[in-house]
C-alpha cells in the first residue's frame, strides 16, 4: 500500500511543467504532465505556496536549479 500524497509541486524546466506529487516527508511518488486537467482538479479551492528553496526540498528537489525551485509552486493536498 501507497503512502497518499501530502504535497504537489509544479515546477517548470526548459518550457515543460511537470506536476511531481510527494509523501508527507517528501519522497516523489509521481511525476505527470502539469498541463492536465487531472492537475486542475486536485489543486481547486488550495491556496498554493510560492516557492520550494527551503531546507526540506533540498533531497526532494536536488536536480532542479536555484530559479526553478524559486519559481515552483507547492500545494498541500488534502489527505
Amino acid at each position: 500500500m501507497q503512502t497518499p500524497a501530502k504535497y504537489l509541486v509544479i515546477i517548470e524546466t526548459v518550457g515543460v511543467r511537470d506536476a511531481l506529487l510527494f509523501t508527507a516527508d517528501r519522497q516523489q511518488v509521481a511525476d505527470i504532465d502539469g498541463a492536465t486537467e487531472e492537475v486542475a482538479q486536485m489543486t481547486r479551492g488550495l491556496t498554493p505556496v510560492d516557492g520550494a528553496s527551503g531546507p526540506e526540498w533540498d533531497h526532494a528537489l536536488a536536480g532542479r536549479s536555484a530559479e526553478e525551485r524559486a519559481a515552483a509552486v507547492v500545494y498541500t493536498l488534502d489527505v
